[in-house]
């Protein structure tokens, strides 16, 4: 299964590279990128149905459920809608180098577009969601650029904490909250939404400590985030506060497309996605166990 993972994210990469040859525009760029998520189906549950419908389970079984729902299209199609996002790093005073990166415009949901459950899930689910999609999961180096570019920002409404933040109560009592604001605030479905969820993240600080999940972020209308970095928390843990965003697993570097593990693994380069510099293991982290197949960037400063 790996090994089908891994040569399904080569073909996507292999793909745009053939991208500038032929003139290809944006709409079928991010046709590419979402190729390997499958379409919703018609008779999917809606978020309403979906948190009936485990409210009583315990959390592995609530997991499963996440996953079996997400990995077979259950998203609301306004997710599918990627929003480039860019980061721009001078390495001394030689060269200034531009990442585009390619981002879903909120955090992964059950349901349809009139019906979707923002959904708090496990470091475990949330990683398998996206290698199977082809994406990867931010840094918070990603998560500030995101903040930053956004279209709308939503202030953050922290709830009372206690036993009930991972209850599917919670999640859904959150939910109807931040659907309150956007709707208020105008926000579209599709436009890049930020500010009302913490971000689960990358960082090497996941293999110095196993079996934890990273959060992150928050962010106040003022930029400053609520949550710094931290990994307190073990990788079952989620609650109503968590958001899942992913990350094309395709990045452009000054136009030219590039496999973002390479990218965060190169010394030389992954300081334009990351402000811990290289990511360790990055791989073993979002759960895949064979090198990647793709060779590494070739950088001339």
């Amino acid at each position: 299964m790996r090994k089908k993972l891994l040569r399904g994210l080569l073909v996507l990469v292999l793909c745009l590279q053939s991208i500038n040859a032929f003139g290809t525009d944006w709409a079928d760029i991010r046709s590419f990128l979402i190729k390997k998520i499958s379409p919703r189906s018609p008779s999917a549950m809606t978020g309403s149905e979906f948190a009936k419908s485990v409210s009583a389970m315990d959390r592995p079984s609530r997991e499963q459920a996440i996953l079996s729902q997400i990995v077979k299209g259950n998203l609301p199609d306004f997710l599918r809608r990627l929003k480039p996002v860019q980061l721009v790093q001078t390495f001394g005073e030689r060269k200034t180098v531009t990442a585009t990166i390619f981002v879903m415009p909120d955090y992964l949901a059950i349901g349809s577009d009139r019906d979707f459950l923002l959904m708090p899930m496990s470091w475990y689910t949330a990683s398998e969601i996206a290698v199977k999609f082809g994406f990867i999961l931010p840094t918070k180096k990603m998560v500030d650029a995101i903040f930053k570019q956004s279209d709308f920002h939503l202030p953050p409404d922290p709830m009372p904490p206690g036993p009930r933040m991972r209850s599917v109560a919670y999640f859904s009592e959150h939910n109807r909250m931040i659907e309150k604001q956007r709707v208020a605030l105008g926000c579209p479905l599709g436009a890049l939404l930020s500010g009302h969820k913490k971000d689960v993240v990358l960082t090497n600080r996941l293999g110095d400590i196993l079996g934890r999940v990273a959060i992150y972020g928050w962010h106040r209308l003022s930029g400053i985030p609520i949550q710094p970095l931290t990994i307190v928390h073990g990788a079952n843990y989620a609650d109503y506060s968590h958001g899942i965003r992913l990350i094309s697993s395709v990045v452009l570097i000054d136009g030219e497309p590039r496999s973002i593990y390479e990218v965060l693994e190169d010394p030389k380069l992954a300081g334009i996605l990351s402000d811990e510099g290289p990511i360790r293991k990055i791989l073993q982290l979002m759960g895949i166990h064979h090198p990647y197949p793709i060779q590494p960037v070739s950088a001339s400063f």
